[in-house]
């Protein structure tokens, strides 16, 4: 009996490509949501019950009907075009559980920082973060009922961030628009890639994403 394969093996798809993005932003922002909006998978979280230990160090007056947090991370998976899966990784928002980032961040080719406009300071740790450690990300504007829109420059001001960082606006509970966000930090990474390989000369091939 023949074991060798066929013809028609060879002319199966590549295996997507494996991608992993950083979905981070401050305490209630809406990065469990985000992940579940979008992920074909269902997700994986870590939620826990908001206790009285966090009395005084989590700042609900905007968020008062939250009554969890996430205290490890958040992970789903979404497939892009059959050719890329991105694997989402949430990252915990409260200072205290900061000390994990390090190892969230390990091989990630971005992130996106999701900005609650009622709470802008609390987005301030998650961008200097990432540009401390020049890492790829985009800021999304997450869209609460109720809340107060503000233009995206006066945003973009308020943080301080480069006028070469994109910002978008984003609704943390419809998949489209997650999925959107995650298509436009996917581009600006490859963009970033290809930015730094013609500073060093390089002529390496870089994918398109649509």
């Amino acid at each position: 009996m023949d074991f060798r394969p066929s013809r028609t093996d060879t002319t199966r798809p590549p295996a997507p490509s494996p991608v992993k993005i950083i979905i981070a932003g401050g305490f209630g922002a809406g990065k469990t949501t985000f992940v579940g909006a979008v992920s074909e998978i269902p997700p994986l979280t870590t939620e826990a019950a908001l206790t009285s230990a966090s009395l005084g160090i989590d700042d609900t007056s905007q968020v008062n009907t939250k009554t969890t947090t996430t205290v490890a991370m958040d992970f789903g998976r979404i497939t892009l075009l059959d050719s890329v899966i991105l694997y989402l990784f949430g990252t915990p928002g409260q200072d205290r559980f900061w000390f994990m980032w390090d190892e969230l961040v390990l091989g990630a080719i971005g992130a996106i920082v999701l900005v609650d406009t009622r709470r802008l300071a609390d987005s301030f740790p998650a961008v200097d973060y990432f540009e401390e450690r020049d890492i790829p990300f985009l800021v999304a504007v997450n869209r609460f009922t109720g809340a107060k829109e503000y233009q995206l420059e006066d945003v973009r001001n308020a943080l301080d961030v480069d006028i070469r960082r994109p910002i978008v606006f984003c609704d943390a509970r419809r998949r489209e628009s997650v999925r959107q966000t995650l298509i436009a930090l996917v581009r600006h990474s490859l963009d970033t890639v290809a930015t730094e390989a013609r500073q060093r000369g390089l002529s390496e091939a870089i994918p398109h994403v649509d």
